[in-house]
């Protein structure tokens, strides 16, 4: 793997982003926020900022690669927006976080998360985002995710053609939610239902599967394109289904290994549940409500609304402060229990509920 030692991969069942309620968290205040240099421009108009983590430290995303996230590295991303016939400037900001991102880069990507937050006045919605787990929201934000192996500092655009070392992206999905993943250099990485490009630097193949959609098969010629206009000099070919010199590609390139998977998704047989934050008692409590409803929800206290494919924290209008900054992290702990650890979670307040959280609840 280009650039990245993969030594230790992130273990998403023992993890904890115990920065979420911690002394760490509760000390951020927006006199710091505003001592960031990343921030001076975040969220001062309309428009998408991304952000890098690099030891500790936010830096800027070049725009020429949103939508482009390497597995090796964790990003917080700021869209910023007005609602029609608005002139107030709202937010969603999201932390991403690549399956091989280390501790201290996913966890200072959510406690700059939260910074990012109190330097706007919490107006933003925050979301925690997991690699291949995306939320729609985010996906909106991107023509397509592309998936790199490694980290950015693997040089992936700053080298050149010829001393490109190969890679093999999968091209899957239908319409505007085609992923863009690069995989293991393997022929056990193939799908006949898929479509994947083979990049040798001066050479870029295009193979078509025979089951592959024309959303598919449209996007990866988009990204074919765009690869040799950006190159240059590089020749380009697509081959379908059983080609003989796609076979000898396969047989040249794509050595016969294992793969390395082990990727999770919603739980299916998942009853979807209510759980109340509350520490009215003294002490914080979580427990499972009755009942699956939004008359379930109290504006005195916090609650977890888990649909077995997202996750949703609700803050209520009189939730109390330590309620407010214990709920994202009880919601972290709490899915590392389930089968769906990797959804997506989002935070919303009473009164500005999302249309995806409206929906989720009856």
């Amino acid at each position: 793997m280009a650039g990245l030692v993969k030594a230790k991969k992130y273990d998403w069942k023992d993890s904890n982003l115990a920065l979420f309620g911690s002394d760490l968290e509760r000390n951020v205040k927006k006199a710091a926020a505003e001592t960031e240099p990343a921030w001076k421009v975040a969220g001062k108009k309309v428009g998408l900022q991304i952000w890098r983590i690099v030891k500790f430290n936010v830096k800027s995303w070049p725009k020429n690669q949103y939508g482009q996230f390497f597995n090796g590295d964790s990003y917080i991303i700021l869209n910023t927006y007005k609602e029609e016939d608005g002139d107030e400037l709202l937010y969603d900001v999201h932390y991403w976080i690549g399956q091989y991102s280390t501790a201290d880069e996913y966890g200072t990507a959510a406690y700059k998360t939260v910074e990012l937050d109190t330097l706007l006045d919490d107006k933003p919605i925050q979301h925690r985002e997991v690699m291949g787990h995306e939320s729609d929201l985010f996906r909106t934000y991107f023509s397509e995710i592309t998936l790199l192996e490694g980290g950015a500092d693997s040089g992936f655009y700053h080298v050149k053609p010829e001393e490109y070392k190969p890679r093999l992206f999968h091209f899957h999905g239908v319409k505007k939610s085609i992923e863009v993943r690069e995989r293991p250099l393997s022929k056990k990485a193939l799908d006949n239902t898929d479509v994947f490009i083979l990049d040798l630097g001066l050479n870029i193949y295009q193979w078509n599967g025979d089951g592959a959609n024309k959303d598919e098969k449209f996007k990866a010629s988009q990204y074919l394109q765009k690869l040799k206009s950006d190159r240059g000099k590089c020749e380009t070919e697509v081959f379908v289904g059983e080609d003989p010199e796609w076979l000898k590609l396969v047989e040249k390139y794509l050595p016969d290994v294992d793969l390395d998977d082990d990727e999770e998704g919603g739980d299916d047989d998942f009853e979807p549940s209510i759980f109340r934050l509350s520490d009215e008692s003294g002490k914080m409590t979580f427990t499972k409500e009755a009942k699956y409803a939004r008359s379930s929800l109290d504006t005195k206290d916090a609650f977890i609304v888990d649909t077995g494919k997202a996750c949703f924290v609700w803050i209520g209008k009189e939730t109390t402060q330590s309620e407010k900054r214990q709920a994202m992290s009880y919601a972290h702990d709490y899915l590392q229990k389930t089968q769906h650890p990797l959804v997506s979670v989002s935070r919303v307040i009473e009164g500005k509920e999302t249309a995806s959280f409206k929906a989720a609840l009856p």
